[in-house]
């Protein structure tokens, strides 16, 4: 901390960061945030420079990283981009997967919504609950 820096009350520093105060200490108690001393008989003061850091752990969480990565992330040094980019790519890769899982969720669900328009047309039972109700698989997966 610098000499004429200014130092926040947590629920200050909370407000500046966009988060709640409950969010800062469990930060603290997983190691993501330092906890400042507490002053005898005082409240404890944060440092401003705290709010980038939790500015990090929000965009980081924004792109799917976990805590457990963003504290790894964190704690990359010198020569810590290797190791970041290569989080950062299995991270996409991860990303890549959950898109075409929920590709294929839409394709199924766009087929049995048609179904069902058909059913009704026809006045059939309707396809999408005799789809869900037979015990073979015929939804994708």
């Amino acid at each position: 901390m610098h000499a004429m820096e200014e130092t926040l009350t947590i629920g200050t520093l909370a407000k500046r960061a966009g988060v709640n105060v409950e969010t800062v200490r469990y930060y603290q108690r997983i190691g993501l945030l330092r906890e400042p001393p507490r002053p005898f008989q005082g409240y404890r003061r944060y440092p401003q420079s705290i709010i980038s850091r939790i500015h990090f752990i929000k965009r980081a969480k924004g792109l799917g990283f976990s805590l457990k990565e963003i504290a790894e992330l964190l704690q990359l040094n010198d020569g810590g981009c290797r190791t970041a980019r290569h989080m950062a790519e299995q991270k996409r890769e991860l990303v890549g997967t959950r898109i075409d899982d929920l590709q294929r969720m839409h394709t199924t669900l766009s087929r049995m919504i048609e179904a069902c328009h058909q059913s009704e047309a026809e006045g059939a039972s309707c396809a999408l609950i005799d789809t869900l109700s037979d015990d073979r698989d015929k939804v994708s997966d």
